[in-house]
């Protein structure tokens, strides 16, 4: 039996995996740092001898992360994704995000940002097009790119990487049903911020990105996943879950129950000592 989405005003799904009211809740989403490791040069200068892409990074902070390794203006490398030829999808149009694969990627003298993003997306194109990616999408009735979209969301959402798997069920369940994905993870990257509180008026933004008011993926992915949130999102775990709420550290519960989600909610606001707004 299709089931129909609560109330919008009332919960949402967000980053993270966490959930709170719309009218006050406020997800705090930590940043990763990438910290390039440095050698020593003849005379003690030192330098960069690799770049550490973290997992979930979107290509902002990738470019400009490559900006700083390099010791270039800001902005040169995302300047320089049209001359890069990346050979990305179709369904990319152009857009590298999701295909920059997070990695280690070392820096030579002779490292420019296109040679270091052409790593990247060849990277991906490895990683992503190999027969179990590729098959596992294929069994979801998805292609790669939409796999990709999914991994991105699970990336962004799951709280631990044990945790990915029951989130791209969630993602499958809802769609599946024609459910809104309500997921803030879509909304921060609307708003190119990592660390927010999303209010109710964001959760009516004008975006491609808003899965509160958007039905299916969002129209490119929002992060660069990893392989564990890619095996996540072509081979997700059998289960009925339409909802989840991390109550604590180490305590995310999955449901397809409104109800016993809203008694999650519940636990989760009591123990932090959120005062809820009456939902309307």
């Amino acid at each position: 039996m299709q089931m129909n989405t609560p109330p919008r005003s009332t919960i949402r799904l967000t980053r993270r995996g966490r959930v709170a009211l719309v009218a006050t809740g406020a997800v705090v989403a930590g940043a990763a740092v990438a910290v390039p490791l440095l050698t020593l040069e003849t005379g003690g200068a030192p330098r960069p001898a690799t770049l550490v892409i973290p997992e979930g990074w979107r290509a902002g902070q990738i470019y400009r992360a490559v900006d700083k390794a390099l010791a270039l203006p800001a902005g040169t490398t995302k300047k320089s994704v049209p001359r890069a030829d990346l050979r990305l999808p179709n369904d990319a149009e152009g857009n590298p995000e999701g295909y920059l694969f997070p990695a280690t990627y070392p820096l030579e003298k002779k490292t420019t940002p296109e040679s270091l993003l052409r790593s990247m997306a060849g990277t991906a194109d490895k990683k992503f097009n190999g027969a179990p990616v590729a098959a596992g999408a294929q069994r979801n009735a998805l292609n790669v790119y939409q796999a990709v979209t999914i991994a991105s969301i699970v990336q962004a959402e799951a709280a631990t990487r044990a945790d990915m798997g029951k989130v791209a069920r969630v993602i499958f369940n809802r769609l599946e049903r024609g459910m809104p994905l309500q997921m803030d993870s879509t909304i921060n990257y609307a708003l190119d911020r990592a660390t927010l509180r999303t209010s109710a008026d964001e959760t009516r933004l004008d975006s491609p990105y808003n899965s509160y008011q958007r039905m299916g993926l969002p129209p490119t992915p929002i992060d660069s996943p990893g392989e564990d949130a890619m095996r996540a999102a072509v081979n997700p775990p059998p289960g009925d879950w339409l909802y989840f709420v991390t109550v604590k550290p180490g305590d995310t519960r999955f449901t397809a129950s409104y109800e016993e989600h809203q008694r999650n909610v519940a636990e989760f606001n009591a123990s932090r000592k959120v005062r809820p707004t009456p939902t309307r």
